[in-house]
Order: structure tokens, then C-alpha cells, then sequence
């Protein structure tokens, strides 16, 4: 029930997040997280589908995407993570509220401490472009709009009658009668 969302995003890391309609079904969501037990900074970018749960308001969602971390204890001899994320979560938005919980696993195919890590987190985000209800779209659907002018029809012209005259079409110094 929106196109783009975003606010923040508190779990086993923190941060903030992004979320932005790209198909009827599809989103797209950017996080930015730090973690609170690890000495880490990740962005992640995921593709997420959507399924309602009895209404369009209630969603259950899946999702796959890449991240890249960067380890922010310099003790730590490791290289940064980089690797794939998963996604599945539960999301209810109601006006402009979005609320969604979530798990994400990890796996970091070169960096890291761990290869396999997993996060969950509760979001809330601020519903920034709505979407419109199939009502609304119904009502502001053009051809419903009777009052209005349809300018792809052509009007049915009358035939006229023609004048008796002598002059030819080209010769237009000569007048009518």
C-alpha cells in the first residue's frame, strides 16, 4: 500500500532503511546497519516479493540481495565482507506507518569473521509516496469520467447541401450567387 518507505531499522544491528515500489508486487530495499555486537558497517541492497495476507496492507515477504561490510576495529586483521543476503519478514502498514519484523541471513563469500551470520530486526518506516486504492484508481479512471469530452471521438457531420453555382473549385475571383 505504498512506493516508497524508509525509516529505521533496530535488531541484533541498527540502522536505516529504505524501501522503494518497483513492480505491482516487487520491492527494492537499501539498508544501512551497524552492528551492536560486531565491530561492522554494512550496506545491503535486496529484491524483495511480496505476498498479502487478507489485504494489501499485510504482507509476507521474501527476498535476495548482495552486501558489502566494512570491519571498523583495526585489531581485527580480516578483509571486509562482501558477499549475498536473504530476506523473509512480516510487514503491516497502516496510514503512513509501515511496521515490518524481520530475519536476513548472510553469507560472506570473501571477508568477514564469520561466513554465515543472521540478523533480525524490527522497522519502522515512515510511508513517504502512498499508493492508490484500486477505489481511488477506478473513480479517477478516465473512461468513467462521463462529463468529460472523449477527444479521440470524431462528431458525426451532417452532410451539407451543396450551392448551385457555374464557378469551378479553382476559381475562387468568381463569386457565388
Amino acid at each position: 500500500s505504498y512506493n516508497t518507505a524508509g525509516g529505521i531499522r533496530a535488531g541484533t544491528d541498527y540502522g536505516i532503511t529504505l524501501k522503494q515500489r518497483v513492480a505491482k508486487k516487487i520491492t527494492l530495499e537499501g539498508i544501512i546497519q551497524r552492528g551492536i555486537t560486531r565491530n561492522e558497517t554494512a550496506v545491503t541492497v535486496l529484491g524483495e516479493r511480496h505476498f498479502p495476507v487478507l489485504s494489501r496492507r499485510i504482507n509476507f515477504y521474501l527476498g535476495a540481495g548482495v552486501h558489502k561490510g566494512w570491519i571498523t576495529d583495526d585489531r581485527i586483521l580480516v578483509d571486509n565482507p562482501v558477499g549475498i543476503s536473504g530476506i523473509g519478514g512480516l510487514e503491516l502498514t497502516i496510514r503512513r506507518l509501515n511496521i515490518s519484523f524481520d530475519y536476513k541471513p548472510a553469507y560472506n563469500v570473501s571477508g568477514g569473521l564469520d561466513k554465515l551470520s543472521s540478523q533480525s530486526a524490527l522497522s519502522l518506516r515512515y510511508v513517504f509516496v502512498k499508493r492508490k486504492s484500486k477505489a481511488k484508481k477506478f473513480i479517477e479512471d478516465e473512461k468513467w469520467k462521463v462529463w468529460k469530452k472523449d477527444k479521440n471521438k470524431k462528431k458525426k457531420k451532417s452532410p451539407k447541401k451543396k450551392k448551385e453555382t457555374d464557378r469551378k473549385p479553382w476559381e475562387i475571383w468568381k463569386r457565388d450567387n
